[in-house]
């Protein structure tokens, strides 16, 4: 027989304009009542429904990770009660009975019994760093695609630049790069060049004029690469910016910046990402098992008949993982630490 841990709870079911709320009331012989009630997402009904459940001294609540859309309730809900967030598929109702109303109170049943596992939030400064961490992410990718526009612009322009440098993005390629765009005659000055190629540029000049010669830029191309480097400077402005603030609201645990900092392959910044993921309190996590599956960088068990079935690393950190791969790639080539390096 499941054993009853909370007589007193609430399942939520949250939707972008709707909550549907389930507090079930379980006595000392299992018998249980359940009074439910709907309000919406707005600041005045949510301040409701937090007062609906004080009055019913209900003070332990469970409700889905919808979106974004959990996270006003959990505001409004953290300060006074015990709010489970869980995953969907723990949740998840029976097939061809599944309403509003039934959800959320398949919610409340199953975490009355603790049958809910309960997803890790982190403190509000933390959830506060975690949104910047991750707004970085975002804006890190669209710089990747701007790169990627460019250098589609550059390939139908018959500008050969990426072949030539290891980054046709660095300061002698950009140059070049701009005066293309400007040199609307298609005829190239080796004088004006050779004054863009600086000294540590590996390849030779003549490599870059063989690269350049012969190109065209249509108008279509050319006004495409102008929007295109434009948007790429505002972007790397951006990230700068969400760095700097990053770092500022850091301040209080640079402690823990400057030990993950130290480890072969890690920067400020790395350090800075993943304390801002996974906080500076690691009792939420039993072990570092524990931790590395809550990453996603460890595979799943997937065993049946005594047979143990190939299963690749599991979805999860989506965020964070890419980062660690990153982390471990430059550990690997860290020359300074070759115990990591691969023979």
């Amino acid at each position: 027989m499941l054993k009853l841990q909370y007589p007193i709870c609430c399942g939520v079911d949250v939707h972008k304009k709707l909550i549907v709320a389930t507090i079930v009331f379980t006595d000392s012989n299992g018998i249980s009542e359940y009074e439910q009630k709907t309000f919406s997402t707005i600041n005045s009904d949510i301040q409701k429904l937090h007062d609906w459940l004080l009055e019913n001294d209900c003070y332990h609540v469970c409700m889905e990770s919808t979106g974004k859309y959990w996270i006003p309730i959990f505001n409004y809900l953290e300060a006074d009660m015990d709010v489970c967030l869980t995953h969907p598929k723990y949740v998840k109702a029976i097939k061809g009975k599944k309403t509003d109303k039934k959800d959320s109170r398949w919610i409340a049943d199953l975490y009355k019994f603790d049958l809910v596992r309960s997803s890790f939030i982190p403190p509000r400064d933390f959830r506060q760093l975690r949104e910047l961490a991750r707004y970085r992410f975002k804006l890190v990718c669209m710089k990747s695609s701007e790169r990627n526009r460019i250098q589609n612009c550059m390939t139908v322009s018959n500008i050969g630049i990426g072949n030539i440098f290891s980054d046709p993005f660095g300061k002698t390629a950009t140059e070049i790069m701009s005066y293309l765009l400007e040199n609307t005659s298609e005829s190239i000055e080796d004088k004006v060049v050779r004054k863009l190629i600086r000294k540590n540029t590996k390849a030779s000049s003549d490599e870059i004029f063989a690269a350049i010669s012969g190109y065209k830029i249509e108008s279509d191309q050319a006004k495409k690469l102008t929007l295109a480097r434009g948007h790429l400077e505002y972007l790397e402005d951006m990230v700068t910016q969400t760095e700097v603030e990053l770092y500022v609201r850091m301040k209080p645990y640079w402690t823990f910046v400057e030990l993950i900092a130290a480890l072969p392959g890690m920067s400020d910044i790395s350090a800075t990402i993943i304390l801002a993921e996974i906080g500076v309190n690691m009792d939420v996590f039993e072990d570092t098992k524990h931790l590395s599956s809550w990453c996603g960088l460890s595979p799943a068990n997937n065993e049946s008949a005594g047979k143990k079935k190939s299963v690749r690393i599991a979805k999860a950190g989506a965020y964070l993982k890419p980062l660690m791969i990153q982390c471990a790639l430059a550990a690997v080539k860290c020359k300074k630490e070759p115990y990591f390096a691969v023979m």
